[in-house]
C-alpha cells in the first residue's frame, strides 16, 4: 500500500496558481466545466441533456498532493526508496489491486450501484494510492503534471476531432484506413495506389500530427 500522506500538514494559504482539477485557472475558466454537479447544456450533437456528472472536491489540488507525500516521505527518510523505477512498480502493483476489486463482476454499472459502502471505502483507497504515485513519479521524473494534461487534452483533440468519432470507439486512423478500403478501384487500371494502411496513414500525418 501506498503512504497516503495522511500525517502530512494542512494546505498553503496562498493561492495556487493551478485550479482543483490540475489545470491552470486561466485554462479552466475557459473550458465548459461543471460546477457542483449542476446540469449541462445540450450537446450540439443532441437534444437531450446529458446525465449529471460527478464532480471533485476542490481541495486537495495535485500539488497538495505532491507537497503532502513529499513531506510523509521526508519525514521517514524515504527518498531513497522513492526513486522513478520503484514508484512506477509500485503504481503497477497498485492499478493490480484496483484491478482485483473489478475481478469477477462482470460489467460495472456507472456509480456502483451494487456495491456495498465498504467496498467503495476499499477502492477509493486504492484509487488514491495510484494517484499518490503517480504525482510522485511525476515530481522526480520533473513532469509538471498539470501543464502535461493541458498540452495532451490539446493533441488529444487533434487527433480525435469530435466531428470526426463522435459516437465511435474506434481509433482516428482505423476510420480514415475504412474510407480507403471503401474506395472503389477501377477495373484494368494499371494506377496502383496507396494501400488502406499507407492511404490511412499518409491522410492520419497530414490532419493529425502537428
Amino acid at each position: 500500500m501506498a503512504a497516503n500522506g495522511n500525517e502530512a500538514c494542512g494546505f498553503a494559504n496562498g493561492e495556487s496558481s493551478v485550479s482543483s482539477n490540475g489545470c491552470s485557472k486561466d485554462f479552466a475558466k475557459s473550458q465548459p466545466v461543471l460546477v457542483n454537479g449542476s446540469a449541462p447544456e445540450p450537446s450540439s450533437h443532441s437534444n437531450v441533456l446529458q446525465p449529471e456528472r460527478f464532480t471533485f472536491s476542490p481541495e486537495p489540488t495535485i500539488e497538495d498532493i505532491r507537497r503532502m507525500q513529499a513531506e510523509f516521505t521526508d519525514e521517514r527518510d524515504w527518498n531513497k526508496f522513492h526513486q522513478p523505477r520503484n514508484l512506477l512498480l509500485a503504481m503497477v502493483g497498485e492499478v493490480g489491486e484496483v484491478s482485483e476489486l473489478f475481478q469477477w463482476r462482470g460489467e460495472v454499472a456507472e456509480g456502483l450501484p451494487d456495491w456495498s459502502e465498504s467496498e467503495r471505502e476499499q477502492l477509493a483507497h486504492e484509487l488514491s494510492d495510484v494517484l499518490i504515485y503517480l504525482v510522485e513519479l511525476a515530481e522526480k521524473c520533473r513532469v509538471d503534471l498539470p501543464q502535461a494534461v493541458i498540452r495532451k487534452m490539446a493533441l488529444n483533440r487533434l487527433k480525435y476531432p469530435a466531428s470526426k468519432v463522435h459516437g465511435s470507439a474506434k481509433k482516428l486512423r482505423a476510420l480514415i484506413k475504412g474510407c480507403f478500403s471503401a474506395a472503389p478501384i477501377t477495373p484494368g487500371s494499371s494506377v496502383k495506389g496507396p494501400t488502406a494502411n499507407e492511404g490511412a496513414d499518409l491522410l492520419f500525418r497530414k490532419t493529425v500530427v502537428p
